[in-house]
């Protein structure tokens, strides 16, 4: 079966490794560790904070973009960048592991459409449209609820995002935005790291209206490994961490509501501090494939939660 992982923030641990001058020992992702989880394809975000402006934004991404490319092209023994499916299992054919590519905060863009088709062509997949803080896209769940739901703007990114067939991420943002993107797009969306908030209230998880809605347009959301995000009870810095059966629970929650072709795995590995207990790196995600099949869940059930709901919804959106 094809294992994804549909958000990693793996090009800013590697700012951050050069930036210190520090190994990778404690980097929850790097190629050997990718190898001995067994992980077929992952995507990299892009990511760019809400304080940055939005030329600092653009510099930053294009940074890492070209650090990303950097790392792929000395390592064609063991990676291969792919934009579809089919260059994933051609890519696993040979024994490769895939790189995808997000790009989490539209900031970046400058408020210039243009800038859309540009990073598409460098490989970007998806925009989550922004992160924790309102841009010229949309609200976020963290922000000030500035548009109300999509900016005008934003109308004009998810049309030209539908046009040029990009992946529409709604993690991060306000529900309000959340359900003008389900109104105004005309191609499935994602939520590519995401919990469930009937498991964890917290603003950052979809509710089961949300998942409902973005199953019928014939999305997928991507399970969050984050304790924070995984069990409402957990804190930062709480010495007992939930335990990653925590994860599978919120993919039951999934199956049960809409059926098991909308989950997926979308870690945030390099993204989070704190991992769920058992699950300390990328090296450990069969441990999750394993609790699924546990729990009776079938081959091609686990194959779908794997990756394979994630490919149908990138061929959907990109033909």
């Amino acid at each position: 079966m094809i294992v994804l992982d549909s958000h990693c923030d793996s090009p800013s641990q590697m700012f951050r490794l050069r930036d210190f001058g520090l190994d990778n020992v404690w980097g929850q992702v790097d190629f050997p560790k990718m190898k001995r989880g067994e992980v077929d394809a992952s995507f990299f975000a892009l990511y760019t904070s809400n304080e940055l402006s939005d030329s600092q934004a653009y510099a930053l991404a294009m940074r890492m973009l070209g650090m990303l490319e950097g790392q792929v092209a000395a390592n064609p023994d063991k990676v291969a960048f792919a934009r579809s499916s089919a260059d994933v299992r051609r890519n696993k054919e040979k024994g490769l592991i895939s790189i995808m590519i997000g790009m989490e905060n539209g900031t970046p863009l400058m408020e210039r459409l243009d800038r859309l088709e540009y990073f598409h062509n460098r490989g970007v997949l998806y925009l989550t449209l922004t992160h924790n803080g309102d841009n010229f896209i949309c609200d976020s769940c963290a922000g000030n609820h500035k548009w109300g739901g999509l900016s005008p703007f934003g109308r004009e990114v998810v049309a030209e995002m539908n046009r040029i067939g990009m992946l529409i991420d709604v993690a991060h943002i306000s529900d309000e935005s959340f359900w003008d993107v389900i109104k105004y797009s005309t191609k499935p969306v994602v939520s590519t790291h995401s919990c469930c908030r009937a498991l964890a209230d917290r603003p950052r998880n979809m509710t089961d209206e949300m998942i409902k809605a973005l199953a019928d347009n014939g999305g997928v959301i991507q399970i969050n490994f984050y304790p924070y995000f995984l069990d409402g009870n957990y804190n930062d810095g709480d010495l007992v961490r939930p335990s990653y059966k925590r994860i599978v629970d919120h993919i039951d929650h999934v199956v049960q509501l809409v059926g098991v072709e909308h989950v997926g795995l979308g870690s945030d590995f390099d993204g989070i501090d704190h991992t769920p207990e058992g699950v300390d790196s990328v090296a450990d995600l069969p441990k999750v494939l394993l609790e699924l099949k546990s729990r009776g869940y079938s081959k091609n059930d686990i194959s779908k939660i794997a990756g394979e709901n994630f490919l149908r919804v990138l061929d959907i959106v990109t033909k």
